[in-house]
C-alpha cells in the first residue's frame, strides 16, 4: 500500500512537470523604464535591480527553481502580483498621481521593511537591505517624490 502511494506521489510530481509557466517577459521600452527617467544614484540603481526588478519589472530574472512544479506556480504568481502593484518597466506609462502614490508606497514598504518579500530574500540573499539600504532607499524614495 505504501509503495503505491508513494509511485502515485511520484507519478504526479512527475505530471506537474507538464505544466510549464511563461517565462518570456514582455518587450522593455528602455525611455519608459522607472531607472531611465529617474535617473537614481548608483547604490539606489543597484538595489533596485537586486532587490526589485526581479518581481517589479519585465526584467525577470527566472532562478533555477522555477523550472519545478508546483513551485514554479507560487514564483509566476508572485511575479504577476508584483508587476500589476507596480512595475517599474511601465513607469513612463503612470499618470503624475500614481507616480507619486507609489513612490510614497516604496518609502512606506522599504521602511517597515515589508519589501523585499523574506521567501524572495531567502533564496535571493544579496537581495535583503542592511538597515543603511534601507534608509537611503526610504529617503532618496521621498526626496523624488
Amino acid at each position: 500500500m505504501k509503495k503505491r502511494i508513494l509511485l502515485g506521489l511520484v507519478i504526479l510530481f512527475l505530471g506537474m512537470q507538464l505544466f510549464r509557466i511563461d517565462m518570456d517577459n514582455p518587450v522593455v521600452n528602455y525611455e519608459q523604464d522607472f531607472i531611465s527617467m529617474m535617473n537614481p544614484p548608483s547604490e539606489v540603481e543597484s538595489i533596485l535591480r537586486t532587490s526589485c526588478y526581479d518581481c517589479h519589472s519585465n526584467e525577470t530574472n527566472y532562478p533555477w527553481y522555477s523550472n519545478v512544479a508546483p513551485v514554479s506556480w507560487w514564483v509566476e504568481h508572485h511575479i504577476e502580483e508584483g508587476r500589476e502593484e507596480l512595475n517599474f518597466s511601465e513607469w513612463g506609462t503612470y499618470d503624475a498621481e500614481r507616480k507619486d502614490h507609489k513612490l510614497e508606497e516604496c518609502a512606506e514598504e522599504v521602511e517597515e521593511g515589508e519589501m523585499p518579500l523574506q521567501p524572495y530574500t531567502i533564496t535571493h540573499g544579496n537581495a535583503k537591505l542592511s538597515e543603511e539600504q534601507r534608509e537611503l532607499m526610504e529617503e532618496w524614495f521621498n526626496t523624488v517624490r
